[in-house]
């Protein structure tokens, strides 16, 4: 298994409905490749350090994520096409700090003493 962490920033005039429906969208695209989603975080409206397509603050939105595919081109994809989607980025994490984070459950590597 691979972990992942996807941070989304939205328009900052989307509705809490339309949050939640891009959520699911993306839940469902990392469920179709066999993955699960293991925690979301909704950080809420911030202001940007700096103007992004004539905008000054979006609504941020954190996914943790485990799957097994290494093909993360369909998600990224659906977020570059999006209209509300202002930035995204995805990372994979690493093994050490997937298992701190309590992403990989008993796959986990255990980690070295000292």
């Amino acid at each position: 298994m691979r972990a992942y962490e996807l941070m989304i920033i939205l328009n900052a005039g989307v509705e809490e409905s339309d949050v939640s429906t891009r959520v699911e969208q993306v839940s469902e695209n990392i469920s179709a490749h066999g993955g699960e989603v293991k925690a979301e975080d909704r950080w809420g409206k911030r202001r940007f350090a700096y103007e992004i397509n004539h905008q000054h603050e979006g609504y941020y939105l954190v996914l943790e994520f485990v799957t097994e595919t290494r093909e993360m081109e369909t998600m990224e994809r659906l977020l570059r096409l999006a209209d509300d989607v202002v930035r995204h980025k995805l990372i994979r994490l690493p093994d050490d700090e997937a298992a701190r984070r309590g992403l990989l459950g008993d796959d986990a590597p255990l980690a070295a003493a000292g």
